[in-house]
């Protein structure tokens, strides 16, 4: 089911998740210190590829607050309302209620993106 899961979910709205993700990485790896948010950044654009079968556990501690706190004033309030936006489109339907779920679940990776692992 996972699988069939994630081809829909490429079709319908992985790709576009995909290509935000990239973006915000690329535009963090122009600089030396943006680097290793850029590398969160392509990890968390490949999962939203393939987001189902997927499970997200967060570690957090002190260093992942302070860089997720400066995550969400640069780019992470976007991208979480890019996922927002989606998912409540996605839940007008009742075929979309899964991916809803899955688009949810990226909200809450692009709103505070260290310490998390997935999975």
């Amino acid at each position: 089911m996972s699988c069939i899961g994630n081809i829909i979910w490429m079709l319908f709205g992985g790709i576009a998740s995909f290509l935000s993700w990239t973006i915000a990485g690329i535009a963090c790896c122009i600089t030396i210190i943006g680097i290793p948010i850029g590398k969160q950044c392509f990890k968390i654009a490949l999962f939203s590829l393939a987001p189902f079968g997927k499970e997200i556990i967060n570690r957090g501690n002190s260093v992942s607050f302070l860089a997720n706190v400066i995550w969400v004033l640069l780019i992470g309030w976007e991208l979480c309302l890019i996922h927002l936006c989606s998912a409540i489109l996605l839940t007008l339907t009742i075929i979309g209620i899964p991916f809803a779920a899955q688009s949810f679940k990226l909200a809450m990776i692009s709103f505070a993106p260290f310490g998390v692992e997935i999975v």
